[in-house]
């Protein structure tokens, strides 16, 4: 389960090796262990330039996630239920499941605002993102909101369990 790491902000320092380490138990952990993760860090100016181009919001977010492959079902256009991430086994290399961009300075400030470390911060966002990557959305509906919440508590449990 290889992670792609590109920081490309000089704003909040960050520890590689920890953040590497923390991606892929996040992987494993939301059952992705055979995908591939692009992690890419930026700061708020890149994020707001991200944010009003692909969800025609101009103001900085937090996290983005860019899945490489929709899962949407066949009958509709709604995405169908998540699920793990299949991988393919065809080949025994794993699979790019997508992009998660996270905003360091934006995660910094939620940090001091949450009352917890900047560590807890990146991977709460970073639980977040990989989820919305493998189809959960918060954003459909109430149940939707709260089907996503769980499975974003299961993976910090799971991943704190591991010191991460």
């Amino acid at each position: 389960m290889p992670v792609l790491l590109q920081n490309r902000q000089r704003a909040v320092a960050v520890n590689r090796a920890w953040l590497g380490g923390t991606a892929e138990a996040v992987l494993m952990a939301a059952g992705a262990e055979a995908a591939e993760l692009s992690l890419v860090l930026v700061s708020d100016r890149r994020m707001h330039a991200l944010n009003r181009r692909y969800r025609k919001k101009d103001r900085t977010t937090d996290v983005l996630a860019f899945p490489l492959f929709e899962r949407r079902s066949a009958k509709t256009s709604r995405l169908r239920k998540p699920q793990a991430f299949p991988g393919d086994a065809s080949n025994g290399q794993p699979m790019l499941l997508g992009d998660v961009v996270i905003s360091m300075p934006t995660a910094k400030r939620q940090a001091s605002e949450f009352g917890h470390s900047l560590r807890d911060e990146i991977t709460r966002l970073l639980v977040h993102g990989v989820l919305h990557l493998l189809g959960y959305d918060h954003e459909w509906s109430e149940r939707d909101a709260l089907l996503m919440a769980r499975k974003e508590k299961a993976v910090l449990r799971a991943i704190r369990g591991k010191g991460n």
